[in-house]
């Protein structure tokens, strides 16, 4: 079979992008350059194609009662807001960090990693409790876009039928993007900047690609690839599903505790977590910066020779001019300030656990 193509493909062709191979997408990894597109981002704003990420809808009247219990956190927001999330099994293992949209208290939206849309969905399906929820997977039927950086505001308020300055961070509006209307607009993101998402009907993918980098002009805006994307990512310590979390490390090792609600009536994996919980964490995953090379994941982290841990991501981070990267260590490690080494091809580099996130933005 052949790689899977987003309705944007033609556009990253005519853009010069270097397209790979990412999980069986054929995507764009960078088309000006990693440090330039990462740059322009962080200083200005740029256009990323999401559209390999999947779309699962729950509707029905007991649609928010199913998705409380397939998920760690409450979904204690007003319709028109989303929140981030975990979604575990038995064991607590994250099977998808996710954000949830609540549309209304009976259309729920999911957003899944591209990697896990299919067994998302089963997963989904297979442990809905309620006859009167229908779970639909209607990934193929949209295309995705994330406007990123401190002018994402004014570039897309030029082009939709809303004013996107009322929208609150983790607000969700429906919209007319670029005369294409029915789409669902969030002010979400997986960069460390302000920005919106962008869910749009397939059929306007044409349409609202050229209207936002016109829109954008003024600013400089640019299509940014999966280079620039992952090193956005990183810096402001968001996880990527595969990499730094997995169906074998729970929410509690990852940090991600702050979306894991106990005082929920029940929702998968609550007792295997709460056991962990009391009986204490072996494993933290911490941000650690690495002196004078640049690690990737699985090179054994060390303390005096001894191994206790493992990276999990790893790049040079070109806004905080350092080695970052992201990996498990022993609880007793885990304390920012602790001297680390890195194995990394047999080399050792000195390494040390940092304080969370490497990036914040200044605005």
């Amino acid at each position: 079979m052949g790689l899977k193509q987003t309705p944007f493909f033609e556009h990253h062709k005519a853009a010069g992008g270097r397209l790979i191979d990412f999980g069986g997408w054929e995507l764009p990894v960078s088309y000006s350059g990693i440090i330039e597109e990462h740059k322009q981002v962080r200083g200005s704003v740029g256009l990323f194609d999401v559209s390999h990420m999947g779309e699962v809808f729950l509707r029905g009247p007991s649609a928010l009662k199913a998705i409380r219990h397939l998920i760690t956190n409450n979904l204690e927001i007003p319709n028109g807001h989303a929140q981030y999330t975990a979604m575990c099994n038995e064991d607590g293992g994250i099977v998808d960090d996710l954000i949830v949209y609540r549309l209304s208290d009976e259309e729920i939206l999911v957003c899944v990693n591209a990697s896990n849309r299919e067994k998302d969905f089963s997963w989904i399906r297979d442990n809905n409790p309620f006859d009167d929820v229908s779970v639909v997977d209607e990934s193929d039927d949209w295309a995705q876009i994330a406007v990123q950086g401190r002018h994402a505001e004014t570039v897309l308020n030029g082009i939709t039928d809303v004013d996107l300055a009322q929208v609150a961070s983790f607000g969700v509006v429906t919209a007319s993007v670029a005369g294409v209307s029915g789409c669902i607009i969030a002010r979400t993101g997986y960069t460390g900047e302000d920005g919106f998402e962008v869910f749009l009907p397939v059929s306007g993918a044409d349409q609202v690609w050229p209207a936002v980098l016109e829109a954008g002009a003024g600013f400089g805006i640019q299509p940014i690839g999966l280079g620039a994307r992952d090193t956005l990512r990183l810096e402001a310590k968001l996880m990527l599903y595969g990499n730094d979390i997995s169906d074998d490390t729970t929410p509690l090792e990852a940090g991600l505790g702050w979306v894991t609600k106990f005082d929920k009536p029940d929702f998968i994996g609550k007792k295997a977590l709460a056991t962990q919980k009391e009986q204490g964490l072996k494993r933290r995953l911490v941000c650690i910066v690495v002196e004078k090379r640049i690690a990737r994941p699985h090179c054994p982290i060390l303390v005096d020779g001894d191994p206790v841990g493992e990276i999990t991501s790893g790049t040079k981070s070109p806004s905080v001019e350092a080695n970052i990267a992201l990996g498990y260590v022993k609880r007793e490690f885990a304390r920012p300030g602790t001297r680390l080494q890195v194995d990394i091809r047999g080399r050792i580099a000195e390494a040390e656990v940092v304080k969370a996130p490497f990036y914040k933005r200044p605005y």
